[in-house]
């Protein structure tokens, strides 16, 4: 699902997972696992932590802005012009995590960056799905 606005445009994509919300946290903050389906980085889940994701497209520079332990957690993504934010919100439901990630700030001068987040989250989101499926 995406929504639009004349302000700012924002990603938004929610989908269910087999998994209790601490698994997907640590997917979510241990680098080696969110190299595997996002970007290598060196992410951690402190307030303030300045890190990078990179890829063979570039790299993007980021820093924690929010953290509640397999709840809620929002970073700064900024690069190739882009200014944003990413936050990942988890919910335990009956059958194993709801996860939300919002990605808001993109301008009418980011029309790349959008629509390339429009067609990237999902596809990250099903890569976190088979690196979920494999680890403990």
């Amino acid at each position: 699902m995406t929504e639009t606005s004349a302000e700012a445009r924002r990603v938004v994509v929610e989908r269910e997972f087999a998994h209790p919300p601490e698994k997907l946290w640590r997917a979510l903050t241990q680098p080696h696992l969110v190299a595997e389906w996002l970007m290598a980085g060196d992410i951690a889940a402190t307030p303030g932590h300045h890190f990078s994701f990179g890829a063979d497209w570039g790299h993007v520079d980021c820093e924690v802005i929010t953290v509640e332990p397999e709840r809620i957690l929002a970073y700064s993504w900024a690069g190739s012009g882009l200014e944003s934010v990413v936050t990942w919100t988890l919910t335990a439901t009956a059958t194993g995590t709801r996860l939300r990630m919002v990605q808001t700030g993109f301008t009418a001068d980011n029309k790349l960056a959008y629509h390339g987040a429009r067609a990237g989250w999902p596809r990250f989101l099903n890569a976190l799905d088979a690196v979920l499926e494999r680890v403990d």
